[in-house]
């Protein structure tokens, strides 16, 4: 069972025309419960004109402060970002599920140098690991390129002009606008170009820990890409979708047909239940009504992942676990299809 813990919505602040800063109170006898690493995220649950909805969002302020912040852009008409954008406000009580997700920095006593790249939303888990890499050690460095359409889009821009002037001497941040030319910004989208700019040319004598990487799928690859052709490590390179393609399960894996027999077992229950192969595992546990975790339903998050325990299962999309992690028989429950004709899934061996 997902558990949702209801918190006072302290403050919300413009960011941009389309977007907005959310703090959330922690009362004392949860700060345990909210603890969290920089990057994490939280799933927020608000039920909007008769239907239920769930969505994550990143934290995006540090884990030294007694309260969470998150950013939401606008993105759904009739979903939770227009009502967070419109309708929210300071008083109001949101169901919220504690902080999870893998994209995270770990704190380290040693020194360390660290590049992200972001565009958009995809900021607000590097608001969160770019003020843990800053305050955990006095010679840290941290490098960010941050793509928008313009300054006026840019979510955090203040807050991030604050830090550079704050740390003017280990935080270095590059904005990049694609539709408007700016004095002390790049022109143009995150590209090669950019990366080269800020590795190859602005710190080409630094040696960076680890790179974060943020954004629109598209966005992701490119970087990654260039980032291996420079030479970096595949296992510094982390990153985290925030939004994926438009690929449907239809055009990735041919249609499916026959029914498997499924067991699923969530906190110490077992339930079984009959499903199409064309369907993915998650929808069919939810029409059931069995309460099993998820957020994004879409490959974005890692709400959902569970362990197969018995038969096979086949992934549309994962940018999430690893090679290794699938031979251990891990999935997302949101992309995953049937292959045998029963099929075993356990939610709490993860």
């Amino acid at each position: 069972m997902t558990d949702f813990y209801a918190l006072t919505v302290q403050s919300i602040k413009p960011l941009t025309p389309t977007s907005v800063a959310i703090t959330l109170e922690i009362p004392k006898e949860l700060k345990q419960v909210f603890t969290f690493a920089p990057g994490q995220y939280i799933t927020i649950k608000k039920e909007i004109k008769g239907a239920e909805l769930r969505r994550a969002y990143s934290i995006s302020s540090s884990p030294k402060r007694d309260y969470i912040t998150i950013g939401v852009k606008k993105v759904d008409k009739g979903g939770f970002s227009e009502y967070a954008n419109t309708k929210l406000k300071a008083g109001d009580v949101l169901d919220v599920v504690p902080p999870e997700g893998r994209f995270i920095f770990k704190r380290s006593d040693s020194v360390k140098n660290i590049v992200a790249f972001a565009a958009g939303s995809g900021i607000t888990p590097i608001m969160s690991i770019l003020k843990a890499v800053l305050g955990s050690n006095p010679n840290n460095k941290f490098v960010l390129v941050y793509g928008n359409k313009s300054n006026k889009e840019t979510m955090f821009y203040k807050d991030l002009v604050k830090l550079q002037l704050e740390y003017a001497s280990r935080f270095f941040v590059y904005f990049t606008n694609s539709k408007t030319q700016e004095e002390g910004s790049l022109f143009g989208r995150i590209d090669t170009s950019a990366v080269n700019y800020a590795l190859k040319n602005k710190h080409k004598d630094t040696l960076f820990d680890a790179f974060y990487l943020c954004g629109p799928e598209d966005m992701i690859h490119l970087v990654k890409n260039t980032l291996l052709e420079n030479g970096a490590p595949k296992e510094k390179i982390h990153f985290e979708l925030f939004t994926t393609s438009e690929t449907t399960a239809e055009t990735t894996t041919a249609p499916t047909v026959g029914k498997t027999q499924v067991t699923i077992t969530l906190d110490d229950e077992e339930f079984s239940l009959n499903m199409n192969k064309n369907d993915v595992v998650l929808d069919a546990v939810l029409k059931e009504n069995i309460d099993a975790p998820y957020s994004c339903q879409g490959g974005v998050c890692s709400s959902c992942i569970a362990r197969i325990t018995e038969g096979k299962a086949e992934m549309v999309k994962n940018q999430i676990l690893t090679d290794g992690e699938i031979e251990e028989g891990l999935i997302l429950t949101c992309q995953a299809k049937p292959l045998t004709a029963t099929l075993k899934v356990d939610y709490d061996d993860v």
